[in-house]
């Protein structure tokens, strides 16, 4: 099967490259930028073809698919970049996936679910870190309770962001609302950043963590039908309560303001080094209530970028196998699709006592 890693340049696009070659994969390497992605080739020792095109113009997509059965899309920030390839993969009959973590990218793409299964494709966002431990865990919680109302999912990343994350966050944090979304009775709505706090029982120790726009949002309400979600990580309280400044959301929101984040993002956020992803971990803890019943889970995990690109190389050579349609990493692959990935480390789900 011929597949097609768009932004393989990138941090992360590099990191599945690397793997995916390591474990006897030659995909196609795609971006922007012939020089950048000839370099990628090179260090890689193989005669690996290559193609460079940008996702402005859809026939530049369309010849840029040729040939190729899938893609695994690399390259943020997805809310401009996830719908044109997407639709793109849709028109050419070719399956897709990326590593978005965006809620409103999630929304776009189930939105397509219907013209993907007319075309006999497979749409699966989210086939990262985001959102694929936090999805898994949560389909195995609704699995243990059946009839669920609520859902509480956490996680801590270690490591520190890739420029990607680092843009991908500056352009949330001027979008406007309240800071923070949240779904309450199936309706995805505005909260404010940290609305909710919650001890979550990780591996490494209980934790309070705050309540954020975490892509389960989106999600966990496909994977499991639950109405209440919310998503919450350990947030400095001084980022809180900056967040809750007045006019901040609009002044981040300038698009000065938005063009210097993302040029500080770019040049100043390298991304964790192989050693530094080496020694830092990634944990996920929920739980799913109903009534006076709950049930809990928790896992421990590789850093959140190695745990992408393992899950990326493992999920684009088995898109062929999933129904055509928009998925959740769990509603393609089963809920225990993530203990299938080095180093994960899952407990639970078991009753809370």
């Amino acid at each position: 099967m011929a597949w097609l890693l768009y932004g393989a340049n990138g941090y992360t696009g590099t990191l599945v490259a690397r793997l995916a070659v390591a474990r006897g994969e030659r995909p196609v390497l795609a971006g922007r930028s012939a020089a950048k992605i000839a370099a990628l080739a090179g260090e890689l020792g193989l005669e690996l073809e290559q193609r460079a095109f940008g996702l402005e113009d859809p026939d530049a997509i369309r010849r840029g698919l040729d040939g190729v059965t899938a893609v695994a899309h690399c390259a943020g920030p997805f809310s401009a970049t996830a719908g044109p390839m997407a639709r793109a993969c849709v028109n050419a009959g070719v399956h897709y996936l990326d590593v978005t973590g965006e809620i409103d990218v999630f929304e776009e793409l189930h939105g397509l679910s219907g013209r993907a299964r007319a075309a006999g494709v497979v749409l699966l966002p989210g086939a990262g870190f985001d959102v694929v431990p936090t999805d898994c865990v949560a389909a195995l919680l609704a699995r243990a309770l059946p009839g669920a109302q609520r859902l509480d999912l956490a996680f801590l990343a270690g490591g520190g962001p890739s420029p990607g994350t680092a843009r991908t966050a500056v352009e949330g944090m001027g979008k406007g609302g309240k800071g923070g979304k949240a779904r309450v009775d199936g309706v995805i709505v505005d909260v404010p950043l940290g609305w909710r706090t919650i001890r979550a029982g990780f591996p490494s120790g209980p934790r309070t963590v705050a309540s954020v726009p975490w892509g389960d949002v989106s999600t966990a309400y496909y994977s499991t039908g639950i109405g209440t979600i919310t998503t919450y990580t350990a947030v400095p309280g001084a980022v809180l309560a900056a967040a809750r400044l007045p006019g901040l959301s609009r002044l981040l929101a300038l698009d000065p303001v938005q063009r210097l984040g993302h040029a500080l993002a770019g040049a100043r956020v390298p991304g964790p080094s192989d050693e530094r992803r080496a020694r830092t971990r990634s944990e996920v803890w929920g739980r799913a209530s109903a009534g006076d019943q709950a049930v809990e889970a928790a896992l421990s995990a590789p850093n959140v970028y190695d745990v992408t690109a393992d899950s990326v190389v493992r999920a684009v050579t088995r898109l062929h196998s999933v129904e055509p349609g928009t998925h959740t990493p769990s509603s393609a692959f089963g809920a225990e699709f993530v203990t299938e990935l080095d180093g994960v480390k899952l407990t639970g789900p078991g009753p809370v006592t």
